[in-house]
């Protein structure tokens, strides 16, 4: 176990230096510089342009503003947001707890939902129910996030006034139980999105684990010496069958990290991904490297621990 984790953390930190400088890089390729638009006035001086260039450091080679950036995030300073007008350190620090909430809730929600419907499917067999079921889990698949944040705007929050889009309070958990209440009214929407598209995904991949061990030797074994059938559904098979859905686990991480970007964005989440659109339109190069970062380690330590709970469920994959 020793062994698997300190492979997996030496290939996350790999990618994470990679995905940072390339990111690093193309952002400052682009033509034009954060203060090409706000500057950008014929009563305003070229002089001054250029000084804010130079005290942010960006009018120095990519190669020296990238190592600067490296030893600044190592003693946890990521630089000044011009956008924002405060520490990328703080931005991030207020961005960041809202997105791993609705993340952790649309991973943790999707994921039981989808490995109790997936267990169904593939337990019961072909039935009317089960064919309606999968085809329903199909459909939710083939459908974008946004496509689905976005009915979730026009019917439950437009339609019929149930839920709110924005306007979420910021001072949670401050705030006590009005607060607490505020943040989950206003979590409902954007985490139901994720959680539709998480549970459909894993219920797909566990309904066809689970068929795969449906007539292994050791269920024709327990079923001879009459053992119930829900007992050998979760003891049995779907402990077996839990293992390529732990894996995908770790895929599933980065794609909600993507796509809650949009989903943040549509229901005016205050989360990280809603930070990085509005600071790539701004050309904020020190919030954008330091999202990225962070994000890359939440990618990396999500594949880190779907690893690790693999090699809990399977203990040949621990040799």
């Amino acid at each position: 176990m020793r062994r698997i984790l300190l492979s997996r953390l030496g290939q996350g930190a790999t990618v994470v230096a990679l995905v940072v400088a390339l990111c690093f890089a193309l952002i400052r390729l682009v033509p034009g510089d954060p203060f090409a638009t706000s500057l950008e006035h014929e009563t305003i001086p070229a002089e001054v342009r250029a000084r804010m260039l130079q005290v942010h450091g960006l009018d120095r080679p990519i190669p020296e503003q990238f190592g600067r950036f490296v030893l600044n995030a190592a003693r946890g300073e990521f630089g000044w947001s011009h956008s924002r007008n405060q520490p990328v350190a703080t931005a991030l620090a207020q961005s960041l707890p809202p997105t791993i909430l609705l993340m952790g809730t649309a991973l943790l929600l999707g994921w039981i939902g989808g490995v109790a419907l997936g267990a169904w499917l593939g337990w019961r067999g072909d039935s009317p129910a089960t064919r309606a079921a999968g085809g329903l889990t199909l459909l939710v698949m083939s459908v974008p996030e946004f496509v689905v944040a976005l009915l979730l705007v026009m019917g439950p929050a437009l339609a019929w006034g149930l839920f709110p889009i924005g306007g979420m309070r910021q001072d949670f958990p401050a705030a006590g139980l009005a607060g607490a209440i505020d943040v989950l009214h206003h979590l409902v929407l954007p985490a139901l999105t994720l959680t539709l598209l998480v549970g459909a995904i894993v219920a797909r991949h566990q309904r066809r684990a689970l068929l795969e061990v449906a007539d292994a030797e050791f269920i024709r074994a327990a079923r001879a010496k009459g053992v119930p059938e829900r007992r050998i559904l979760v003891r049995h098979a779907l402990r077996n069958a839990l293992v390529p859905v732990l894996t995908l686990a770790g895929v599933l991480f980065p794609a909600l990290v993507s796509g809650a970007v949009l989903v943040e964005k549509v229901f005016a989440w205050p989360g990280m991904g809603r930070v990085v659109v509005e600071a790539v339109l701004r050309r904020d190069y020190p919030l954008v490297s330091g999202a990225v970062l962070v994000s890359s380690l939440f990618v990396v330590l999500g594949t880190v621990l779907a690893d690790v709970a693999v090699a809990w469920a399977d203990p040949r994959r621990r040799r």
